[in-house]
């Protein structure tokens, strides 16, 4: 049988967007070998509903575990959002890492600031995200910033065209006197420079990516799962829509 310890690590998303936390996981976990699923012919999740988003979720997860994945990164805050909730009542053995939006260190960057919080819909609207601002309600002014179309631009490979410019600039006008913007999607720190140069140098930008993968080195090192392995580990990208193009994209996305 072969050692768990070597066992991958499993990582999806509804497209390109979970790779900056797959960038965050390789950084503090560098030996460890990691299989990326972009469900990019889904993508967005955001605009789905909850039922098809776990659909979704489970699928990935039992594909993922074909590989023998000793755990699985939901890098995506829709899908966990949806269906962590879920997953982790299904596979009750199975370490599973979830993202959420990093409301905490925003607010706690400045007292009594104006954070707003870009995301899909979806995550905007679901218990779980209101729960969360509600934790924080009284100690900053937090405004929901809906960005259903920022996905579709990352996952196209447009990280910084004249358009996405354009786009990022009328969706952020009314937020421009923001302290800190939370990128409440993984995709969204594709675009981080895009989005700093608008709001300009003082505004703190944050995201979940790095918590996250803090998290699963933090459960791997609990449950004794960490590999021992001293060379570099593997990074394997797989998606949905399986084409050169697509795998081309990701790579690309991981290398930026």
């Amino acid at each position: 049988m072969t050692n768990k310890k070597d066992a991958p690590i499993g990582v999806f998303d509804s497209g390109m967007g979970g790779i900056s936390v797959l960038r965050e996981l390789v950084k503090i976990m560098p030996n460890e070998d990691y299989i990326f699923f972009g469900d990019s012919a889904n993508a967005p999740y955001g605009i789905k509903t909850v039922e098809e988003v776990q659909k979704l979720s489970f699928e990935k997860v039992e594909h993922l575990l074909s590989y023998n994945c000793k755990a699985i990164v939901v890098a995506c805050n829709t899908a966990t959002s949806a269906a962590i909730k879920e997953l982790r009542a299904a596979y009750p053995d199975l370490i599973i890492v979830g993202l959420e939006p990093a409301l905490k260190p925003a607010v706690e960057h400045k007292k009594d600031s104006k954070v707003g919080v870009m995301a899909t819909p979806l995550t905007l609207k679901e218990k779980k995200f209101n729960d969360l601002m509600n934790k924080y309600v009284t100690e900053a002014d937090i405004r929901k910033i809906p960005a259903p179309d920022l996905v579709e631009f990352i996952e196209s490979g447009d990280v910084d065209s004249p358009e996405l410019e354009t786009y990022l600039r009328n969706l952020l006008s009314p937020y421009k006197d923001s302290d800190s913007i939370v990128l409440g999607c993984t995709h969204f720190p594709f675009a981080k420079k895009v989005i700093q140069k608008i709001m300009g140098d003082d505004t703190f930008i944050v995201d979940g990516g790095e918590g996250a993968a803090r998290e699963t080195k933090h459960l791997l090192e609990k449950s004794n799962l960490l590999s021992d392995k001293t060379e570099k580990g593997s990074v394997k990208f797989e998606n949905s829509r399986n084409t050169k193009e697509e795998l081309e994209l990701s790579q690309k996305l991981f290398n930026l």
